[in-house]
C-alpha cells in the first residue's frame, strides 16, 4: 500500500511537504507542489479522508447548502465559495435545499454526517425553527450566505432594500407611476428587503402602494411568468415593472412577449439581479448586480476564521450592487 512517505521519496520533498500539498495548511511553491501533484498521480496515493477525521477531527470539507442550482446567480456564487475554499486547502461538498425547509434538513443532516469542518447556508423559509439551531447545536461553524435569519451566526448577502428602491426610483424619475412588483418567495428576507426598498421608494414619492400592482412570483420563472402575464393582459396594465430576480425575470420576459408586447415600448422594465449575457438580450436590461465573487469569498473568510477559533461577535456584511444601467427601462 502506498503510503505519504513513498510519494515523498518520489517527488523529493519531505512528507511534511506533502501533506501540505493534500492539507492546504501552508503554501506551497509552484514547482515543488507540481513534483508532489505528479508523484501522487503516479503512485495513486489518495489520502484517508475518514482517517484524517478521526485522528485529528477535521476533514478539510465544508458543507454548503443552497437553493435552485439552476439559476445563474445560485451557480456563480456556488463558484465563487468553492474557488475560494480550494484557495484555502478545502472541498466543498454542496446540496440543493430546493428552497424548501424539508429539503434543506435532509442535505444538512448528510452534511454534518459527512463530519464537515464547517457549514455555509443560503437559509430556507423557516430554517431558523428547524435547520439552524441543529447547525448550531452540534458546534459546527457556520455563516449564512445571500439571505439572513435572526441567529447568532455571521451572515454575508447583497445589499437589497436600497439597491431595490433605487430601480423604483429610476422608474419614477422616467415618469412612470403605475409599477409592477415581481417579488420572490415569502419568508426569505431577501424578499422583504427588496419590496421594502419598492415600497420606500414609492412612499418618498407620496404615491399609496396598489396591492393589485403587487405580484408574487414565488423566485421562479413559471410562476413570474403566469403572474406578468395576468397582470398585463389587464385593461389597467401598469406602464412598468419591477423583477425582483433574475428567475423572475425571465419569466417576465416570456409573459410580455407572448402577449406581443415591446419592451420598454409598451412597458419599461428593471430588475435585481443582472446576467453575465445581459447585453446579449434586446433590449439591454437595466439591473441591480450583486457582486457573487465578493459576496462568497467575504463568507469564506468568515468562515476559516470561525473554523480556527475566532470567538469574535458575529458580524452581518452586506455587499454594495452596481446599477447597470441599459435599455430595458426606456432610456437611451
Amino acid at each position: 500500500m502506498t503510503t505519504m512517505g513513498d510519494v515523498a521519496r518520489i517527488a523529493g520533498v519531505s512528507a511534511s511537504t506533502v501533506s501540505h500539498v493534500l492539507n492546504g495548511t501552508r503554501k506551497v511553491n509552484a514547482e515543488t507542489r507540481l513534483r508532489v501533484e505528479a508523484a501522487i498521480e503516479e503512485t495513486g496515493y489518495r489520502s484517508n479522508v475518514v482517517a484524517r477525521a478521526l485522528a485529528g477531527g477535521r476533514t478539510h470539507t465544508v458543507g454548503l447548502s443552497i437553493s435552485a442550482l439552476t439559476n445563474p446567480y445560485f451557480g456563480g456564487l456556488v463558484h465563487a465559495v468553492e474557488r475560494a475554499l480550494s484557495d484555502a486547502g478545502y472541498v466543498l461538498i454542496v446540496g440543493d435545499s430546493h428552497d424548501e425547509v424539508d429539503s434543506e434538513k435532509r442535505v444538512v443532516d448528510s452534511l454534518l454526517g459527512r463530519r464537515v469542518d464547517g457549514m455555509i447556508v443560503a437559509p430556507a423559509a423557516g430554517s431558523e425553527r428547524a435547520t439552524l439551531p441543529e447547525i448550531t447545536g452540534t458546534g459546527t461553524p457556520l455563516v449564512l450566505i445571500d439571505r439572513g435569519a435572526d441567529i447568532a451566526a455571521d451572515q454575508v448577502s447583497a445589499e437589497n432594500l436600497d439597491a431595490a428602491r433605487s430601480l423604483t426610483e429610476h422608474l419614477l424619475d422616467l415618469g412612470h407611476q403605475r409599477i409592477g412588483v415581481v417579488r420572490g418567495k415569502p419568508g426569505i428576507s431577501s424578499t422583504t428587503e427588496r419590496f421594502d426598498g419598492h415600497l420606500a421608494a414609492l412612499t418618498g414619492r407620496g404615491i399609496e402602494l396598489d396591492d393589485d400592482l403587487v405580484l408574487d412570483g414565488d423566485s421562479n420563472t413559471d410562476t413570474a411568468e403566469r403572474e406578468v402575464r395576468a397582470l398585463m393582459s389587464s385593461t389597467d396594465r401598469p406602464s412598468a415593472l419591477v423583477s425582483m430576480n433574475n428567475a423572475m425575470t425571465i419569466g417576465t420576459l416570456k409573459a410580455v412577449r407572448s402577449l406581443g408586447l415591446s419592451i420598454p415600448g409598451d412597458v419599461a422594465l428593471v430588475c435585481y439581479d443582472d446576467f453575465e449575457w445581459s447585453d446579449l438580450f434586446e433590449p439591454k436590461l437595466t439591473a441591480a448586480a450583486q457582486d457573487v465573487d465578493t459576496i462568497g469569498a467575504t463568507a469564506v473568510e468568515l468562515l476559516l476564521r470561525r473554523m480556527r477559533g475566532d470567538d469574535a461577535a458575529p458580524q452581518r456584511i452586506q455587499v454594495p450592487t452596481a446599477f447597470h444601467h441599459r435599455n430595458s427601462c426606456g432610456c437611451g
